[in-house]
């Protein structure tokens, strides 16, 4: 593909809204004066996409948002990083999906979720003219649509040129595996957490699962690992890197900023191996500040990190 990416980000588009300086949830009536609160486009699509921007993708939001201020705020933060977010379809009578997460000193955020208008997307949203000019379509979420509408979308990307590319949004489940496993013959990347990967194959190791899914249908299997950095697996292959070793401020997005870059570097012809490395540079980008969109960078400055970077358990 060279250095021309159109990636076309399809499925789960959430505001979330951060709290820092927890230190407990209030009794009763009682309040708390906190440090921060703010507000991120985010999601298994949102938030690759407006990272994916930063990494100088042409990146176009399909979806579904509210007819609420919500739906307002969240255009807004996609549209400033340069999102073209003319596939966000607004659904009357529905909240966009929100999230508030109350981060912790570690990182660690628990949350809560309103899934809103993303119950409400299918496959009538996404007309030919959102996919004819993409070179990747990523969806976020398939679980919302179920297994063989996703497909029927995924193999309609395929059919253009498109390579595909899937993130689950809910837990490791095997009837979540169940529910979605007609997409991924039609998935060229599948990119869970190793949480998902043991929880949808039910193996004792992550490089175990990931075969168990590229036996599945997927095409390449890239895992998040937390500190443990990543790893990759196909049919023929299974490459491991380590994480950078950075200040943990917030884990919100790390997995989508994974994504974003991994798919960013397959897109300028890279390896498996260095573009895990890049999804892994571009995930400490986010981890060190609050948010999905933490920080200012360009695809040069995490190049740049990828290179001079400490590494987790490497020196």
């Amino acid at each position: 593909m060279g250095d021309v990416m159109k990636l076309g980000c399809a499925g789960v588009h959430v505001l979330d809204h951060l709290v820092t300086g927890i230190e407990s949830i209030p009794e009763h009536n009682d309040g708390q004066v906190v440090e921060t609160i703010c507000a991120t486009a985010a999601g298994t699509a949102g938030g690759t996409a407006l990272v994916a921007a930063r990494l100088g993708a042409g990146v176009r939001s399909i979806g579904a948002i509210g007819d609420d201020v919500f739906a307002d705020t969240l255009l807004t933060l996609l549209a400033r990083e340069g999102v073209d977010v003319s596939g966000l379809v607004r659904k009357a009578g529905h909240r966009t999906s929100a999230s508030v997460l109350p981060v912790r000193p570690n990182g660690d955020r628990p949350a809560w979720h309103c899934i809103g208008a993303n119950a409400a997307f299918g496959l009538a949203d996404v007309s030919g003219e959102l996919l004819r000019d993409l070179t990747h379509l990523h969806l976020g979420g398939p679980e919302f649509l179920g297994g063989d509408a996703a497909a029927s979308l995924l193999a309609r990307a395929r059919s253009s040129g498109a390579t595909t590319s899937v993130d689950v949004l809910a837990p490791g489940d095997p009837g979540m595996l169940e529910w979605i496993a007609a997409a991924l013959p039609h998935t060229d990347y599948l990119l869970p957490n190793h949480e998902q990967v043991l929880g949808f194959t039910g193996a004792d190791d992550v490089v175990t699962g990931a075969r168990a899914l590229v036996g599945a249908g997927a095409g390449c299997v890239a895992v998040t690992r937390g500190a443990r950095g990543a790893v990759v697996v196909t049919a023929d292959e299974v490459v491991e890197v380590p994480a950078y070793a950075v200040k943990v401020v917030d884990t919100t997005g790390c997995g989508d900023a994974f994504s974003a870059g991994f798919l960013r570097a397959r897109s300028l012809g890279l390896g498996l191996r260095e573009a895990a490395e890049l999804g892994c540079a571009t995930s400490a980008q986010v981890i060190g500040g609050l948010g999905t969109d933490a920080g200012a960078y360009t695809l040069d400055d995490v190049r740049a990190f990828a290179a001079t970077a400490d590494r987790l358990g490497m020196r």
